[in-house]
């Protein structure tokens, strides 16, 4: 019991202690003064680092990485014109392609089919010029242009396919490089080695990586869509392919 009795004494003790110190600095005029600047100090700003600087820390890696993004995204807004005018349908015009077909006027429909230019309607006009001759070869002759139309309309789909899948190990290329360089500064400082000497290999490590990934994921999605808007302009061309067809296969009136 007597232990116990001890505690709360060597506590009141401590207590009276520090007290009798935080009495002190208060009445010392330069700790307070010390202790009033450091309280209303301003926080030290930190750094900034922008997108040009992180670039740079990245290394040569980025330098393929920004050529293959430029690429890719040039490729995207020209295939995304391209296909959007070749989405576009004239509602009125297989049937103008009927009447003048019904009446005879084989060049006044190819000039329609000229004049149009659309997937859809160099198709039509191959089967125009190949009529009079059997029905498969019509078809045949529709299916090869159409085959010429949809790989002029997919160039550039492969930049894009390769971009996606060869960023990300541009990208990864850039970490293995950057941890090389970060373990080959610790090797080489020894025991003195200190977060500068390879913060420069983790900069690049990571900083490739993102970009690399960054580059991969727009190249996909641009490839996804226009394999979407191709699909769609191939839909369309088959659609325009029967009803040439069945206006072929009508009976004479």
């Amino acid at each position: 019991m007597s232990i116990l009795a001890q505690v709360p004494a060597a506590i009141a003790d401590t207590i009276q202690t520090a007290a009798a110190q935080t009495g002190a600095l208060l009445a010392d005029p330069s700790a307070t003064a010390a202790m009033t600047e450091l309280i209303n100090a301003e926080p030290a700003e930190v750094p900034e680092l922008s997108i040009w600087e992180l670039c740079v820390e990245g290394g040569w890696i980025m330098i393929p990485l920004a050529v293959l993004a430029i690429i890719s995204i040039y490729i995207f807004l020209e295939r995304s014109i391209v296909t959007y005018k070749a989405s576009r349908f004239d509602d009125t015009f297989m049937k103008r392609i009927k009447d003048y077909i019904h009446e005879g006027e084989i060049e006044s429909a190819l000039n329609l089919c000229r004049g149009t230019k659309s997937p859809y309607a160099r198709l039509i006009a191959k089967g125009i010029s190949r009529i009079g001759r059997p029905m498969n070869d019509v078809l045949v002759a529709i299916e090869n242009t159409g085959n010429l139309e949809i790989a002029a309309l997919s160039k550039g789909l492969p930049w894009l396919a390769t971009t996606a899948a060869g960023a990300p190990m541009l990208g990864f290329l850039g970490t293995v490089i950057g941890m090389v360089q970060a373990f080959f500064a610790i090797a080489s400082s020894g025991n003195a080695a200190s977060i500068g000497d390879f913060a420069g290999g983790i900069y690049t490590a990571l900083v490739t990586t993102v970009a690399g990934l960054v580059v991969g994921i727009i190249a996909l999605f641009a490839y996804n869509y226009l394999v979407a808007r191709i699909n769609k302009v191939m839909n369309l061309m088959e659609a325009r392919t029967m009803d040439f067809m069945d206006l072929l296969n009508e009976p004479a009136q």
